[in-house]
């Protein structure tokens, strides 16, 4: 299965779904507000296409063409003739609504809206479309390249052949899926990984033991490949800390309510990796 795809964001998780689709064969129009994030996300993917050259796990033929796929846009009316959509902007309820009112206008009847947010409930994405039905949850993983799940997440009005073909797109692309058939927030993998992010943090806040000790706990103790607070620097503590808090709104749950301490890493600009400073120094 290939055909043409849309990708709106072109940050790490937008650029990443842009990669790997391109690669699989599809076209790929890769649209963000500025060209100075379009060129930050295809200069990502040429380098991690180069790294997967050297490694000789793609010719560099095949590579050259997976980039011919992919073409840049600013304009949102250039999804205007996709089979799919996927959205993958930030995690705010009001910048959703915003980009899936207008596509509802700019797309074809039959094109199907993705939305790959990991906590948003769809069925909020979709109510501000005249099509619910063919709203659906794509949440793929970082980084992407690299990580084999996608979870789909049927909003309360998703129909049985939009969550079909999107699992048919994610499997194209080398995706195995999940399906999510309650539009919970949080889905199943966010929920999980709040819960634990939220508890191990708790434990380090309160002093019951050090980051690493509690990383290696999970590591060595549950087989998990990264620990959870790690696993919050390489995510990012402010994309943590809104999953939760869009989890703990939602439920009223409060195991899903954020500690005081991840609230003040985000406010000091301690968020991990991409500071170089979270719950460990980068």
């Amino acid at each position: 299965m290939a055909g043409k795809l849309a990708v709106i964001g072109a940050g790490l998780m937008g650029s990443g779904i842009a990669q790997v689709s391109a690669q699989a064969g599809w076209d790929v129009v890769l649209r963000d507000v500025t060209d100075a994030a379009l060129t930050r996300g295809t200069d990502g993917i040429k380098a991690s296409y180069d790294k997967f050259v050297s490694k000789g796990k793609l010719t560099a033929e095949d590579a050259e063409a997976a980039l011919a796929r992919i073409t840049t846009t600013t304009d949102l009316d250039a999804a205007s003739d996709v089979d799919i959509v996927v959205e993958a902007a930030f995690e705010k309820i009001e910048i959703k609504h915003e980009i899936f009112r207008a596509l509802d206008k700019i797309v074809r009847e039959d094109t199907i809206l993705a939305s790959n947010t990991s906590a948003i409930p769809i069925t909020k994405i979709a109510a501000v479309t005249e099509r619910p039905e063919r709203v659906v949850g794509a949440h793929f993983f970082s980084p992407v390249p690299m990580m084999q799940l996608c979870e789909l997440v049927r909003g309360y009005k998703t129909s049985d052949e939009t969550l079909a073909t999107t699992r048919a797109f994610a499997e194209s692309v080398g995706k195995t899926c999940i399906v999510v058939n309650r539009d919970v927030a949080g889905f199943v993998t966010t929920r999980l990984i709040s819960a634990l992010v939220v508890e191990a943090a708790k434990l380090y806040e309160s002093g019951v033991a050090s980051a690493e000790d509690i990383d290696i706990a999970c590591k060595l103790g549950f087989g998990h490949a990264m620990g959870p607070l790690a696993t919050a620097d390489l995510t990012g503590v402010d994309i943590l800390l809104h999953a939760t808090s869009n989890i703990y709104t939602e439920s009223q749950d409060e195991k899903f309510a954020p500690p005081e301490l991840m609230r003040r890493m985000v406010d000091a600009g301690d968020i991990g990796r991409k500071s170089g400073q979270g719950f460990y120094k980068h």
